[in-house]
């Protein structure tokens, strides 16, 4: 019998679901037992539901292919077979916080992709190497939800994550307004060229709903929990422009930072390679060794080169450099499947196992 933690996927069909999966094959502590999706997809073999939808580069792990998919709305159903869920089910907001507390509420803890619990007071939202004290909020939300082991907790949009830990890697300078350009991969929409033919060598200047995201989310994950809520930190401005661009994987951003203390050229590139966090003392499975990277190359980082950097875990910064109007600006790059996403998450599950709030049931 394995000792490992028994995962169920939801939405395990779609790109998110996809990339969870990939990831968790031969994870030293998570096992996918359980897949749930639309009941459009419930009680097909998995490899049969997603037929020719599978859009990861490496093949469908075999562990998986002949798992039976459960429906995502059988709540107990699939409850029963899990110790914790991951979750990328593709439904409205409303539904989705819904059906993301009822799996609470089986005791089950909900690890979550989607953004609709992202600003629910009492969810946290983490990068583990930023605010892993985030996760003392669960306590509150238990009280709330009534359970003693389900929870709901999330990470922040894959949009943030190419200059957020620059920013709070450089928080001792006290950056307090920011402007931030995102270049954003097709993948972030749950696209590939061949489902998105009209993005090839075409920009797009409109993400729903990205812009707020992208300027609001780093507040709250700088935040602090008083009375039993998370409150955004106030002492940052951010304002954003978020534009689809023909790219597979990889967010890049270019930032402009004003700073109330004035650091040099180098203690900024000291302070990003310097900069790490709880996942790289605990040395959790999935953790970059070096979460931020400076690279010294006039012409990196680059999607093409750097977006897998520490397996698609670590940021790229780059760039860097004084500006007429701001102080400094650089170029950062993330993995937005990876690290912005479906394996910010897994990081999140590690991170909630070391620190006691998913065990076995």
């Amino acid at each position: 019998m394995s000792e490992k933690l028994r995962v169920g996927i939801l939405g395990g069909t779609g790109m998110v679901g996809q990339r969870f999966i990939s990831l968790l094959e031969n994870h030293p502590w998570f096992e996918v037992t359980t897949i749930a999706a639309s009941p459009r997809s419930a009680g097909q073999r998995y490899e049969d539901a997603v037929g020719g939808r599978w859009k990861m580069d490496t093949p469908m792990p075999a562990a998986v292919k002949d798992i039976i998919v459960k429906n995502v709305n059988e709540v107990e159903e699939v409850a029963k077979e899990v110790d914790f869920v991951f979750s990328a089910v593709d439904m409205s907001k409303d539904e989705i916080k819904a059906i993301e507390e009822a799996y609470a509420k089986t005791e089950t803890p909900v690890v979550s992709n989607n953004s609709a619990h992202r600003w629910t007071p009492d969810v946290p939202m983490v990068v583990p190497e930023i605010n892993p004290q985030h996760m003392d909020v669960i306590k509150y939300q238990r009280q709330r939800l009534g359970t003693t082991r389900g929870f709901v907790a999330v990470k922040p949009n894959c949009s943030i994550q190419s200059y957020a830990p620059v920013l709070t890697a450089w928080k001792e300078f006290e950056p307090y307004e920011v402007v931030v350009t995102t270049y954003q991969a097709i993948s972030g929409a749950g696209k590939t060229f061949k489902d998105w033919p009209e993005m090839e060598h075409n920009i797009i200047p409109f993400i729903s709903g990205e812009e707020e995201k992208s300027e609001k989310e780093p507040l709250r994950i700088w935040g602090e929990i008083k009375d039993g809520v998370i409150v955004p930190a106030d002492d940052v401005k951010i304002t954003s422009q978020c534009i689809r661009v023909p790219v597979l994987n990889g967010h890049t951003a270019a930032v402009f930072v004003k700073f109330k203390k004035q650091p040099t050229k180098q203690q900024l590139i000291d302070a990003i390679n310097n900069f790490s966090g709880v996942p790289q003392e605990l040395k959790l499975p999935s953790a970059p060794k070096q979460f931020i990277r400076y690279m010294e190359e006039d012409n990196r980082p680059q999607v093409a080169l750097d977006v897998d950097y520490e397996n698609g875990m670590g940021i790229n910064v780059g760039r860097l450099r004084e500006d007429s109007i701001y102080d400094w600006k650089f170029v950062g790059l993330s993995h937005n499947t990876v690290r912005g996403a479906a394996g910010g998450a897994v990081l999140c599950a590690e991170l909630l196992k070391a620190q006691g709030y998913i065990t076995a049931k």
